[in-house]
């Protein structure tokens, strides 16, 4: 599949709200999705993502009681390349704080959370796809439900992490949904290259999308860049307004 890079502000939440195709998108009940006695695995390339892509979804689970598990795959430690703001020492410690911090700040019961640190190296995680997809199929259960980052999101950990996340659940029998968070900067509104077809909403409530916005701010390495290093912030906040949208979408 072919698309933009990474680069510059991207696609403006003004055109995403003016979508015909999202506009079209129905909703779904998380409940639905997660039904009682499965425990909903969100899969996660770096500590942000699952904030990023699903912070509702999370509270809305929480709050329901559901059983959850959280498998950062990486640290998130090569977000600042040349930074000695932000070298890689300080942030394989401080991005995994800052995850528990947004995490708490959701209002997760964190004495009940599962959480592994799969430690696989940052922007390298497609050259393990495949220890990658034997050490998730470990941990996974036939009863998850899992949600993980698109197989075409448009960053290479991303895109990695969500193939070996959908073969590992393929290979244990469980259900794998997919959540765009990089594609609302380089797809367009009308982009057939989106699944529209499998796209669903969940709805947000003001005080969930409320919550979610004080979680990302949690993490403050990626709202500050490095000029001395040329680096512009992760989380720029025409980003950030893009991910604080009255829903989220998954891929079903």
């Amino acid at each position: 599949m072919k698309r933009n890079p990474i680069v510059g502000e991207g696609t403006s939440l003004h055109e995403w709200q003016g979508s015909r195709h999202l506009a079209a998108v129905d909703s779904v009940d998380i409940l639905d999705l997660v039904p009682p006695g499965s425990r909903a695995v969100v899969i996660a390339p770096h500590p942000d993502d699952e904030v990023l892509g699903c912070g509702g979804l999370l509270q809305g689970l929480a709050a329901a009681g559901r059983t959850l598990q959280l498998i950062s795959v990486t640290d998130g430690s090569a977000s600042h390349p040349g930074s000695e703001r932000w070298p890689v020492e300080r942030l394989s410690v401080v991005r995994p704080q800052e995850s528990a911090e947004a995490l708490r700040r959701l209002g997760l019961p964190m004495h009940q959370l599962q959480w592994l640190r799969g430690g696989f190296p940052d922007t390298r995680v497609a050259a393990r796809e495949s220890m990658l997809c034997d050490y998730l199929t470990r941990y996974l259960q036939a009863d998850d439900v899992i949600f993980t980052t698109w197989r075409e999101d448009g960053h290479s950990d991303h895109e990695a992490v969500g193939r070996a996340s959908v073969e590992a659940a393929r290979r244990v029998g469980a259900i794998c949904h997919e959540l765009p968070v990089w594609t609302w900067h380089w797809a367009t509104p009308e982009d057939a290259l989106v699944p529209w077809e499998r796209a669903r909403k969940i709805l947000l409530s003001p005080e969930q999308i409320a919550r979610k916005r004080h979680a990302v701010h949690a993490f403050a390495s990626q709202l500050e860049g490095d000029p001395e290093a040329g680096l512009a912030p992760v989380l720029a906040p025409y980003v950030i307004d893009r991910l604080l949208q009255p829903f989220e979408v998954v891929f079903l």
